[in-house]
């Protein structure tokens, strides 16, 4: 069967959005505060699979129609500023006609440094920072009556790039110009950034974490999905296909698909079926999500959850620093440093849990 719907890949679009409405609800009306509010410089971190990409540019899509320019989801690295820089100009341009010329000498001079609409003259393309050109954008689209929302997708630590777009955004608030930020990452990153004694302001901005899913919202999108689809899955299996999400929106995408590709032409699908498009959904998510979590880890913190991935539920502190054969204040160390990074979370004094979903599965698995 064909399926038009789920798009079970890191950064594509689904055709809905699922379980982040009141999210979303809470950046727009960030947008209606007034320039320099801290809800309007935001910092949302997520693990890998959480949607910060699909959430970044829905955001883009309805801030547009709200009459912003918006710099949709630009990925940390080289360059990126002036990347910026172009994408406000193409997408302000529809606001601004060409500005009042002044003529010396048989020559035509544009107005604060514009030639026509948001194209700079000469001098500014070739001799200003970027910098300098995204505040003279803010500057005229702010005269005209249209704010600028400004996305970060895949935020980086020790970026200077992202040094030099965070103080030229700090300046912008100081000019009261109508501009907001979004930035987006992974806890890690998002961790180190905020540490960064450059980066202090980024401090004072709203922190929005991505949770899991909620599980009833995640039913009512597969009974939805499933019947435009014309796929017959019993309430027994689609629960069983719910609760092999975790919450999850890249599984959630992951077993919708393996479902559809399973299901047979009048559209019904087997307890066989079920069972292999959820160990496939599994496999994927592994592959993509844990192996990927684990890359990034040092071998004491892969030692630390080890020693969880022998409790059935949450690890006491005391337990893991036994195993890993180390003290209380050394295990407490790493427990910190996975904890910013998005991995495991507190669950309640003296205990963690994972928080990556099936990574503690992943880790009992022989190699």
């Amino acid at each position: 069967m064909r399926d038009t719907i789920f798009s079970p890949s890191f950064g594509n679009r689904p055709a809905y959005l699922v379980g982040r409405e009141q999210i979303l609800q809470g950046f727009l009306n960030g947008l209606l505060s007034m320039p320099g509010s801290k809800d309007r410089a935001v910092v949302m971190l997520g693990q890998r699979g959480s949607g910060k990409t699909v959430l970044l540019w829905e955001l883009a899509d309805r801030a547009a129609e709200r009459g912003y320019v918006v710099a949709t989801p630009t990925i940390v690295s080289e360059g990126m500023l002036e990347r910026i820089v172009e994408k406000i100009q193409e997408h302000g341009s529809r606001y601004v006609g060409t500005p009042t010329q002044a003529h010396i000498s048989g020559a035509t001079v544009g107005a604060f440094g514009f030639s026509a609409g948001l194209e700079f003259t000469h001098e500014v393309q070739e001799t200003k920072t970027p910098e300098f050109k995204l505040t003279m954008l803010a500057r005229r689209l702010s005269r005209q009556g249209h704010g600028i929302l400004i996305l970060i997708d895949e935020l980086q630590a020790n970026s200077q790039e992202v040094r030099k777009l965070v103080s030229v955004y700090q300046e912008m608030v100081g000019e009261r110009l109508d501009v907001a930020i979004v930035l987006a990452g992974l806890p890690g990153a998002v961790s180190a950034t905020l540490n960064d004694r450059v980066l202090t302001f980024l401090n004072r901005a709203r922190k929005v974490s991505l949770p899991p899913l909620a599980l009833n919202d995640v039913d009512a999108f597969y009974q939805r999905a499933f019947r435009e689809l014309g796929v017959k899955l019993s309430g027994e299996l689609r629960e069983q296909a719910v609760e092999a999400t975790q919450g999850s929106p890249y599984m959630l995408q992951l077993v919708g698909h393996g479902i559809v590709t399973r299901a047979s032409s009048d559209g019904s699908i087997s307890d066989d079926g079920l069972r292999a498009a959820l160990e496939f959904a599994r496999r994927d998510f592994e592959n993509d999500v844990c192996e990927t979590t684990l890359a990034t880890l040092s071998e004491q913190d892969i030692a630390f959850i080890h020693a969880m991935s022998l409790d059935k539920g949450p690890s006491a502190m005391k337990d893991v620093a036994e195993r890993m054969s180390v003290t209380s204040d050394y295990a407490q160390k790493y427990r910190r440093r996975l904890i910013d990074a998005g991995v495991i979370e507190s669950a309640g004094r003296g205990r963690v849990v994972f928080a990556v979903p099936y990574l503690d599965d992943y880790l009992k698995r022989p190699e």
